[in-house]
């Protein structure tokens, strides 16, 4: 198994990786796939979702991130500020216009179906992409978004159950579980962080540190922009914007005679609220792994150049790729989609992960990193994912804080042990994947169940 740091922190926009990064990367590769197919007069693109895309899509931005995709706009490269004018654009054009000049009939208001039947087969997040020319199909894919921003068509989704990921032949370490890596690294004498980065160099060769400085500048500056906002985010519910004034007021206290030794807490939780606001007002950030989930491995980051001694930009480095080495396991064994395993698969991974980069950055042994990962997603087992309103803002926000202390902690009692445990991490993970099948699909980014359907949106 190889799951590349880069798979996992991907740039995009919010809010949510699978409900508005995985359909705009869908719609951008039907699109594409267009390219050949004669294309009749008359000919129409129709959209279908289906599963959790339908039921919470108006809230996560599902048909808005379709409309983009099929505007040829891609995640990592959309520019937040000008989706209102492409949306726009589309829907007066009523038209998706293909790289050669050829326009097929599309219009982003009835084009665009919220199928509220039974899920697709393949995954809880399904779509359907078609071209018609009256009762001709002409082309038709079936893309499943398996979460953190990861897109399959129904033939890649088959073959990817039956055989799993397939490592490049070179790759030095190809673990495809804890237990591997950990006797691996025995063997080999190196930490995680060092075969992680063994493996990503046969990918990215030199250019590696480059790209995760990349990925932590976004992260960063998403962080920023969150603590500079103000006001409520767009949705309907009516949530304030609470991390610019947090903020505020911790900065206000410093120097003072009174402040709480739990002061640092408040720290980590207002940067994760900082990214995870920006992530529901569709701003720029990083999946880590999801949007959903995106505030709790920069908050610990953050907290870690802020606040523990040592530390500098090759921990950063070594934060990344030992979070990733531990997120491509819990993603190749179980998931980190919440609509296939609930949050626990979202904020509950996204804590294991950041638990695994703070122990490996602050000089934790192998086993004292898998331990981290461990305590921090035995903790998170049994969450559920019922955002309100089919938002990714309550609980969601305040959770990636929650999910940013329980990391610290983790990491702090592993780093506390000499790495000897009851649980192991892969143990944890097959718990997790047997827990999200038991869960009932009301639980799983569906709001038909929990908060979803008990709190009233006024």
């Amino acid at each position: 198994m190889f799951l590349s740091v880069f798979d996992l922190y991907k740039i995009g926009i919010g809010p949510s990786s699978s409900h508005t990064v995985g359909p705009m990367v869908a719609a951008r590769r039907f699109l594409d796939s267009l390219k050949d197919v004669a294309l009749p007069e008359g000919s129409r693109l129709r959209v279908s979702l289906h599963g959790s895309l339908a039921f919470t899509g108006k809230g996560h931005g599902t048909d808005r991130a379709v409309i983009l995709g099929l505007a040829g706009e891609t995640p990592d490269g959309i520019d937040p500020d000008n989706v209102a004018s492409i949306l726009a654009r589309m829907a007066a054009e009523k038209a998706v216009r293909l790289a050669d000049g050829r326009t097929i009939a599309f219009d982003p208001a009835t084009d665009v179906i919220f199928d509220f039947g039974p899920a697709l087969k393949g995954h809880a997040n399904g779509m359907i992409m078609h071209v018609e020319a009256g009762s001709t199909t002409i082309a038709i894919e079936t893309f499943y978004s398996i979460g953190g921003g990861f897109v399959q068509t129904e033939a890649e989704r088959s073959s990817s159950v039956a055989k799993g990921d397939t490592p490049p032949a070179n790759v030095p370490f190809p673990f495809s579980n804890a237990a591997e890596m950990l006797a691996m690294g025995q063997r080999a004498g190196k930490t995680i962080a060092e075969m992680k980065r063994a493996n990503e160099e046969v990918v990215h060769g030199a250019t590696l540190d480059e790209k995760l400085d990349r990925v932590w500048n976004v992260m960063n500056a998403c962080m920023q922009r969150g603590l500079a906002q103000q006001g409520i985010l767009p949705g309907g519910l009516s949530v304030k914007r609470r991390a610019a004034d947090v903020l505020a007021k911790l900065r206000a206290e410093q120097g003072g005679n009174a402040i709480q030794p739990h002061r640092v807490m408040d720290f980590l939780s207002v940067y994760a609220m900082a990214v995870n606001e920006e992530n529901a007002a569709g701003g720029k950030v990083v999946t880590a792994p999801t949007n959903g989930a995106a505030g709790v491995i920069p908050a610990v980051i953050r907290y870690y150049l802020d606040h523990c001694v040592g530390a500098d930009a090759k921990g950063v480095h070594t934060f990344l790729l030992a979070s990733a080495a531990v997120g491509g396991i819990i993603k190749h064994n179980a998931s980190i989609s919440g609509a296939e395993v609930g949050c626990q698969g979202e904020v509950g991974s996204a804590s294991a992960m950041a638990a695994a980069g703070l122990c490996a950055a602050l000089g934790g042994t192998n086993a004292q990193v898998e331990n981290a990962a461990e305590i921090a997603l035995e903790h998170h087992l049994g969450m559920t994912c019922d955002p309100v309103g089919g938002l990714v803002q309550v609980p969601c926000i305040e959770r990636n804080a929650f999910g940013a202390v329980k990391a610290v902690t983790a990491a702090s009692l592993a780093l506390r042990g000499d790495g000897t445990h009851l649980v192991h991490l892969d143990t944890c993970i097959e718990t997790m994947r047997q827990t999200g099948l038991d869960m009932s699909e009301r639980y799983k980014e569906t709001s038909t169940g929990g908060l979803a359907v008990n709190v009233v949106e006024c």
